[in-house]
């Protein structure tokens, strides 16, 4: 068995380009480790039947691979144009209008009933993540008609943002419910939670789980200021997070985005929760087969601020070259992780708990899992080996960046799929019920070809006692 090359976690966003079982197998030989479904798109029947297609092919590949449904929230849309692409210049009059279906070229629908009583003449209206931008003329009945300030080519159900206006609408919503409804019952229960204000948001998905028999992995992405200030209590309900970068660029001003980036990677590490960093990482390869040298910066950066995942969107969906945009992706992750510590790692959290600030903060399980990275680096381990039934251990151990991998043993195939978003970590899924966790993942190692006699391992696991107390233990084990 040959673990992957890099250790940085790849989403891909599953489209019209991307639906096949060809392509799809290309996507994950390349290295996708999570498979987004945009439910924003699409019909039920069609979302069942990609969920089938990734299953076939990950057991085909013996791949693991993260469905991950992407709850639509309230971000309006804009609905289907008469002509697409719309071609918007300069000067160019545009009329919004409250229907799913335009009648003239020049009209835009949106699905939003409160747009024009939510505008006046003056304001800026953002197109596809800003990228075209109109400016409100005036309100006429149920009609919004715009300048175009900023054109560009338009496709149907794009994005639409209104800078400084509070939209009306639940981040989770009735709809959004039951589309985890329907997600749960087709075997999914990871989630995207979109514009996410409050940690009551995520808590309202987990619940509504939890009353159907299920547990849900909510990932909160963070794409409004609301989400942005209560940052803190986000965390601690959200199982993982997003930086929607799109609509973030939107709702706070587009230079302090690489800064709120940095921060919110930040607090996600200290607390072990993994975090993808999400929007036009390699949006140029969607039509070329090369991306920029600033989307490549754009990648590598993250990675060295210690974000766990990095997400395509349109490269995959709909874009000309899906399966190359990810072996890019790849190809960077391989070179970035190899020059982290000479370069220096922002995410250096090692130093952090060492130093007085971080030492004050330090919980037991910060020193469990600091002192078992630091005992596989001194003894050049070559694995750190933990069993878990959740996913608080694999994520604490690889926050810490050590330079071997993570196997992580989450007792059945869906909990180690939960597992996918966290770097460094690879799920294996062992029959220990007779040898003993230690013994069995030993002669798994020494069969498959991963290690030899007089070898080191790690091995954490998490422990609980009767009293309810929870610990983890450390052991060092000699081949």
């Amino acid at each position: 068995m040959r673990l992957p090359t890099h250790k940085t976690k790849i989403v891909c966003t599953i489209g019209p380009a991307s639906r096949s079982e060809a392509v799809l197998e290309q996507l994950m030989l390349r290295g996708m480790n999570v498979a987004r479904l945009n439910f924003a798109h699409g019909t039920r029947q069609g979302h069942r039947e990609d969920i089938r297609r990734i299953e076939t092919v990950a057991a085909r590949l013996q791949h693991h691979c993260l469905i991950m449904v992407d709850l639509p929230g309230p971000k309006i849309r804009i609905g289907q144009l008469l002509e697409e692409p719309l071609l918007l210049e300069k000067g160019d009059e545009a009329v919004l209008i409250i229907k799913d279906l335009a009648a003239a070229p020049n009209q835009i629908p949106v699905a939003y009933k409160r747009l024009p009583e939510s505008v006046t003449a003056g304001d800026v209206i953002f197109l596809n993540d800003g990228f075209i931008q109109l400016r409100v003329e005036k309100v006429s009945g149920k009609d919004v008609f715009c300048q175009t300030v900023i054109g560009g080519p338009l496709l149907s159900y794009k994005g639409l943002s209104i800078p400084g206006v509070k939209i009306v609408a639940e981040a989770v919503s009735q709809t959004d419910l039951a589309f985890v409804d329907f997600s749960l019952q087709e075997g999914v229960n990871a989630f995207g939670v979109s514009f996410v204000e409050t940690a009551a948001d995520l808590l309202k998905v987990k619940e509504f789980a939890q009353k159907r028999g299920h547990s849900a992995y909510v990932v909160a992405k963070i794409e409004r200021a609301e989400a942005i200030d209560n940052i803190d209590e986000i965390l601690l309900a959200a199982d993982a997070i997003m930086i929607a970068r799109g609509d973030m660029g939107v709702q706070i001003p587009l230079q302090d985005v690489p800064a709120v980036q940095k921060k919110l990677i930040r607090k996600a590490n200290l607390l072990g929760r993994p975090v993808i960093t999400a929007t036009q990482m390699l949006v140029s390869m969607t039509e070329n087969i090369r991306p920029t040298r600033a989307e490549v910066s754009d990648v590598a950066n993250a990675i060295l601020d210690g974000t766990d995942a990095v997400m395509l969107s349109e490269e995959t969906a709909i874009g000309r070259y899906s399966a190359e945009a990810v072996e890019m992706l790849s190809k960077i992750a391989i070179s970035t992780e190899r020059k982290e510590k000479p370069i220096g790692c922002s995410a250096d959290l090692p130093t952090y708990f060492r130093s007085a600030a971080g030492s004050g903060n330090a919980t037991v399980e910060d020193v469990a899992t600091l002192n078992a990275v630091e005992s596989a680096s001194a003894l050049n381990a070559r694995y750190i080996l933990t069993r878990t039934q959740g996913r608080a251990a694999p994520c604490l151990i690889s926050r810490f960046r050590p330079d071997c991998w993570i196997l992580s043993h989450g007792g059945d195939e869906k909990t180690n799929n939960l597992l996918a978003l966290a770097y460094g970590v690879y799920p294996v899924t062992l029959d220990d019920a007779k040898r003993g966790f230690v013994g069995t993942a030993v002669r798994w190692l020494i069969t498959a070809g991963m290690i030899t006699k007089d070898e080191i391992l790690i091995w954490i696991e998490e422990d609980a006692s009767d009293d309810v107390l929870e610990a983890l233990s450390m052991k060092i084990i000699k081949v």
